[in-house]
């Protein structure tokens, strides 16, 4: 009665392109500041402390005609049993009648749009000129960081790398991540843009044990890791610094010193979940800043409603928690490229 498509994680990773999540988390983030998109109230659940939970996202997007959710679950010890440790499932719903349009693997979709706020972050508010990128955590978000911080700032020559429980996980990162990157992303396109992607890539790629020194030489600072304590300190940060913060994404975690809030301008993807789960939340809490001290959510900066970045002295951060926003309008992209080629499998209740 109600045919819908369901698209796996392997026809996920097919469909995907970098370049094209970049375009669409920008046009979703635009459709929120411009009051054309609504999120609803995050639910979180932990099973074990810090070891397994779960996370409900939902939205509705007026102007894309669509409303769901992703159902996103962590459990710790799911590699020891021969099994993902994130798994996720995206539902696109027909935005007049409720009907059913397609349920499909989140895992990939989270990743991929995950890394295109980070590029999108340092676009808008990083200096242009920006050489020296620094990557905290070398986990399975950061080749998605990286790729869509070389796509969208064209004079990076530098990537640090730095994993602060593991040098030796980032001589081992840094020695592979070129091909991957390669691999992963550029191999999707063909001619032009293949040329185009591919040389991108070819920068430095640099492990460091010493974070401090990384981040003393960081023009662009991306953390994506699960730290529940601050890593990165006030006083290593020079002035014209740009920070995105990826992991802090919940109740207890936190990568950056919150004194950072203090002197710096801050940017978020959704005020409200900013100040109650993400990094920003800690600052907030501290009274070292109020909610009004938030310059802007980056729809708004998009949109040219509000300013980014103003001198090349000011430090910038960028909180991302992630919003269910980035997550559908992505999934329905998927849907209508696998409406025209026909991939995925036809379900009806």
């Amino acid at each position: 009665m109600f045919p819908f498509r369901v698209i796996n994680q392997e026809t996920t990773e097919d469909v995907l392109d970098m370049a094209s999540v970049i375009e669409v988390v920008e046009q979703a983030y635009q459709m929120k500041s411009s009051q054309q998109a609504t999120l609803f109230p995050l639910i979180f659940h932990e099973f074990v402390e810090g070891r397994a939970d779960m996370d409900i996202k939902s939205g509705h997007l007026p102007q894309a005609d669509i409303f769901g959710l992703k159902l996103v679950s962590w459990f710790g010890d799911n590699d020891k049993k021969g099994l993902p440790q994130l798994v996720g499932t995206v539902m696109v719903l027909d935005g007049q009648t409720g009907v059913p349009q397609g349920i499909l693997s989140g895992e990939h979709i989270t990743c991929m749009r995950t890394g295109a706020a980070g590029g999108i972050g340092a676009k808008y508010l990083a200096r242009p000129e920006s050489e020296n990128l620094l990557i905290v955590g070398t986990g399975h978000q950061a080749p998605f960081q990286i790729m869509a911080t070389l796509m969208t700032m064209k004079q990076i020559k530098r990537v640090y790398i730095c994993n602060p429980r593991s040098a030796e996980k980032a001589q081992s990162f840094a020695a592979q991540i070129k091909n991957k990157l390669i691999t992963k992303f550029v191999s999707k396109y063909k001619g032009e843009e293949y040329e185009r992607y591919a040389s991108r890539c070819d920068v430095e790629f640099i492990a460091m044990d010493n974070l401090e020194e990384a981040t003393r030489q960081a023009d662009i600072i991306i953390t994506a890791t699960p730290s529940r304590e601050p890593m990165i300190q006030e006083e290593w940060m020079k002035p014209g610094t740009h920070i995105t913060c990826i992991g802090a994404d919940m109740e207890g975690k936190q990568e950056i010193d919150e004194r950072l809030f203090v002197k710096a301008r801050v940017f978020v993807d959704d005020i409200g979940q900013a100040i109650r789960v993400g990094e920003t939340k800690v600052a907030v809490k501290k009274g070292l800043i109020a909610e009004s001290d938030i310059e802007a959510e980056i729809g708004n900066v998009i949109l040219g409603l509000s300013g980014g970045r103003q001198s090349t002295e000011e430090i910038t951060i960028f909180d991302s928690t992630g919003i269910a926003l980035q997550d559908l309008l992505t999934a329905n992209h998927i849907l209508k490229v696998a409406d025209k080629s026909g991939v995925g499998t036809i379900v009806d209740l």
